[in-house]
Order: C-alpha cells, then structure tokens, then sequence
C-alpha cells in the first residue's frame, strides 16, 4: 500500500516509570507494541479498543506529539518521525488534531479569533493580516459558526459550539490530515450526531483524511471505512468496517461487539468480559489476549500471533482466526 498518506512500521513507544534510584531494573510500561497500520487518501480509519489501549497515544504519536521508542512514521512517502521541528514546520500544515475534551483543548484567554489565527501565523506566516482575517471568516463558515463568535472566548459557549471551534482550528490551515480523538465523547448524544455529520460534510467537501480514534463501535459501524481494533498496544484485527461487523474474526473482536448494549427482552443484556486486563509493565509472553480469551490454548500462552491476512481479506493476530 505504497500510496497511503500516512503509514507506520513496527512503532513502539514505551514510558518508563518512577521507581527507587537504587533498583537494578526500571519499570517500563509498553503503550505501543509494533502498530502497522496505512491510512488511505479519504478514508475514514477508525480505531478502537478499550481504555488504555494505547488509541491515544499512537494518534499523538503519529502528529509528533510523542516520539517513539522504535519504529517508523511517513507522511505522502515522507519519514517524518526523525524529523526535527524546524523541519516538521511545513508538514504540520497538512496534519492537525482534534483533542477529546473540548472543554480544555482551548485556551480560556484568547478568543476565538485569536485561536484560529495562531496557526496560520505560525504555519503560513506568508499570509498577511486581511488574510489571516479571511481565511478564520471562511472556516468559521464552513463549520456552522457565527463570525459573531471571533470575539468571544472559550467559556461562553457550549460544549458542541467549542468542539466546532475545535474542528474550525484544525480545519484552518488546509490540512490533509486530520487525527480526531474521541471528538465527540464528551458531548451529549444529541451533539454527537451533529458534530459527526460535520466531519462527514467537511471530508466530501475538502477531501480530508481521517484517523478517527473511539471506543463507540456504534458510531464506528457508520462513520469508518476500515477499523482497526487494539489491544494493549497491539492491533488485533484490521479490516473493512462492513467485514468487521458482519464476520468479526478475532475473538476480542468479537467480545467487543457482543458487549454493546441490546435491548432484549425488556431488559438489558450486557455480556461481562472475562478476567481483567494484563499488566502493561509486565506483558503476558504469548497473545496478550489469552488470559481472558474463551477459545486459548497452550500455544497462545507462549506464542505471539503476528498480524496476517485472511481469505476475507481481513487482518487477524490469531491463531485460530479461521
């Protein structure tokens, strides 16, 4: 897939933890194990999991907000993970971010007009003020903001009205890209549909690129195009999003759509998951799965299934994914 936008290899990323200065051994937690994943120009790639999966850190690690430990990121071909930022400067232009909570990604002290007119000074400085004026009138517009909005800051609005202006700033200097972090978690059910249909829009309209990080396979199921489902750090399966539904093939996977909620009966029925999650710090040796996977057997204890590909074209890390 030589033609994707954004594309990583083997990227690991681990953070070392606080421990006694004596100690012979630090303790490392492994939030990245070796994610290959290619994004598409115009997909909508979704990736999901529980908390703690490292969903997160692989989107901040991908914009540069997170260097990693081992592995390679490209952009349009481009490594860019051993960038500096002098050199980074003009791809952050065609790569922005959308952060979860719309209640603390923006700055209380400046206005709106001042928040979406710091980027392009930054990454356009070529522009001039009319411009710059311009350009935050044009994206305000294009994300259903009032242009009377420019002077007002953050704490006057709503949590959907914040998430807009959000959307508005990483819309601002015409990016490619664009990395969506639980974007609309945070925000009431209603809103949720509202700031969805925006993204859809916004891409049709500008051609944009997603990767769209959520624990809501509800919205996954309409808004992606490919998911990719993770697990401590490991993609488990990656496949199309009507195939992951239809003919999920990992049993995480497959655990994780039996445990959306499905009123039957009269009454809820919510499957509980079973055992707990792995300690991150120290890692099972085989599948990281197998302590809480109903179909383990010996082998999964003490061999790690690689990610490969199914007749289905599905991508499996299983041993028993047929």
């Amino acid at each position: 897939m030589t033609d994707a936008i954004v594309e990583t290899k083997g990227i690991e990323v681990r953070f070392p933890l606080p421990t006694h200065f004596l100690a012979r051994e630090k303790p490392v937690l492994h939030a990245l194990n070796g994610v290959d994943i290619a994004i598409q120009p115009g997909e909508s790639f979704c990736v999901v999991g529980e908390s703690g999966c490292g969903k997160t850190t692989l989107g901040r690690t991908i914009m540069g907000l997170q260097s990693p430990t081992a592995g390679e990121i490209y952009f349009n071909g481009q490594r860019i993970d051993q960038m500096d930022e002098a050199a980074r400067k003009p791809i952050r232009r065609d790569m922005q971010m959308v952060f979860q909570n719309p209640y603390a990604s923006l700055n209380p002290r400046r206005n709106v007009f001042e928040t979406l007119a710091e980027p392009i000074r930054h990454l356009m400085p070529e522009k001039t003020g009319p411009e710059v004026r311009a350009q935050v009138e044009e994206v305000l517009a294009a994300t259903g903001c009032d242009p009377s909005w420019q002077r007002k800051l953050p704490h006057e609005f709503s949590g959907g009205q914040r998430q807009r202006i959000a959307i508005a700033r990483a819309l601002v200097t015409n990016p490619a890209f664009i990395v969506a972090d639980e974007p609309i978690s945070a925000l009431d059910v209603s809103i949720q549909a509202q700031i969805l249909n925006l993204l859809d829009d916004l891409q049709a309209e500008r051609g944009l690129t997603y990767l769209f990080i959520t624990h809501d396979l509800s919205v996954v199921e309409h808004f992606g195009t490919r998911v990719a489902v993770m697990y401590l750090g490991r993609v488990m399966e990656l496949a199309e999003t009507g195939t992951l539904f239809s003919a999920p093939k990992h049993p995480y996977t497959r655990l994780l759509l039996d445990a959306i909620p499905k009123i039957e009966g009269g009454s809820f029925d919510n499957p509980r998951e079973p055992g707990e999650l792995p300690d991150p710090v120290n890692m099972p040796p085989g599948c990281p799965f197998a302590p809480r996977c109903p179909m383990a057997e010996a082998r999964c204890r003490t061999e790690r299934p690689e990610l490969r590909t199914l007749d289905n074209g599905t991508q499996a890390a299983c041993h028993f994914a047929e």
